[in-house]
């Protein structure tokens, strides 16, 4: 028998985020909890495939495989094959009801009576860089808008000189216990939303947050290598905690702009060079930038257009290792524009001291392209 959709189990869209997902979940589980359906085999059965399509589609790099290849992608074996006791997501009856009745009160902070301090948001911030910046790397200063720790209260939110109480409703546990008949179920408490404590006399600068808006000048040291899509972690740069909670991280996404001679792919660099007809048919050496300045290379006599030369060691030393890439320069022969009577005349002369002799001789890859065009046609009419 074919697997069910995931995302038609939970009854959400494909483009559902986590939360309506988490959401869907609850319900479905409350409703097919093997507690609460005294042993109906159908519903144990649709509580497993409800929690199998939770555990995927709530995993990032699981949902990710299962949207690009199906059921293939997974490992359904993972999911609720092991009975409701186990596997991910499944839990107790209670931690369901507690969770689902944390999110009607208000609350959704933590489970069987912890209180737990609310970590700092992460941030990003996106750094532009010019190709000669990321290759080579250097130190940039930054400006971002964050939350820091009250320097008043130290962060505490609690006016200079008193300090926080435990919560009188819930006695520092941060959650309190409600009957639902013969069900005992935690919600976060209202009084100190989780925390466990309370402030009598909040601080008169951060009005008992804990923490204040601030725009933070930062130095990034940019490794020699990035390209565009790496990532830079600031562990603790990002927004500060409330009421002294640790912060979060600071993510420095780059972003190498386009540039204007170099296309780079990898370790390697490449780059077009504009040839002369004179110097393509008869040889020599042009000057090709690179990113250390500009060096010489030898061009043979007879070279035709789009070839490739290789400069080892001209590229770029990636981020993560390894040697450094190549420098790879096709050339572009030029057809001579704004040409005298004179030029014009020489060129002429030129063609027609080539026309009495074999067509091979001075244009192989004209000849073959004829003698390709002409087989075709004699194939096609018989």
């Amino acid at each position: 028998m074919s697997k069910r959709d995931y995302y038609e189990v939970l009854g959400v869209a494909k483009g559902a985020d986590d939360k309506d997902i988490k959401k869907a979940y609850k319900r479905l589980a409350m409703k097919f909890h093997p507690d609460r359906t005294q042993g109906d085999k159908g519903m144990e059965e649709k509580f497993k495939e409800v929690q199998e399509a939770y555990e995927v589609l709530s995993d990032e790099q699981k949902r990710a495989a299962y949207d690009r290849f199906g059921h293939a992608g997974v490992d359904p074996s993972r999911g609720g094959g092991g009975g409701y006791g186990g596997g991910a997501g499944a839990g107790d009856f209670g931690d369901i009801f507690g969770d689902v009745f944390g999110d009607i009160f208000g609350g959704g902070g933590g489970r069987r009576g912890q209180s737990r301090a609310q970590r700092g948001s992460d941030l990003r911030y996106n750094l532009e860089l010019n190709l000669e910046e990321a290759v080579k790397g250097k130190s940039v200063d930054i400006k971002v808008p964050t939350y820091v720790n009250c320097d008043s209260c130290d962060g505490s939110g609690a006016k200079k000189g008193t300090s926080a109480k435990s919560c009188p409703t819930c006695h520092g546990a941060g959650q309190v216990t409600m009957r639902q008949g013969f069900f005992a179920v935690q919600q976060t408490c209202p009084t100190c939303s989780g925390r466990g404590k309370i402030i009598p006399e909040p601080c008169s600068k951060c009005h008992g947050e804990g923490r204040v808006e601030k725009t933070k000048t930062l130095s990034v040291k940019i490794p020699a290598g990035v390209d565009t899509g790496d990532r830079i972690r600031l562990t603790g740069e990002g927004e500060a905690g409330m009421h002294g909670a640790p912060a979060g991280d600071l993510y420095v996404q780059v972003n190498v702009k386009p540039h204007p001679i170099f296309q780079r792919d990898g370790n390697n660099l490449y780059c077009d060079v504009p040839l002369s007809f004179a110097t393509a048919a008869l040889g020599g050496e042009i000057a090709v930038p690179t990113l250390d300045g500009r060096i010489k290379l030898k061009i043979p006599a007879e070279t035709q257009t789009e070839k490739m030369f290789r400069l080892r060691g001209k590229g770029v030393q990636s981020v993560r290792g390894g040697g450094v890439g190549d420098l790879v320069c096709k050339v572009v022969i030029e057809t001579p524009v704004n040409l005298s009577d004179k030029q014009k005349e020489l060129l002429r002369q030129l063609d027609e001291s080539m026309a009495g002799e074999s067509e091979a001789k001075h244009r192989p890859k004209s000849k073959g392209f004829f003698d390709g065009v002409k087989k075709f046609f004699d194939d096609l009419t018989g």
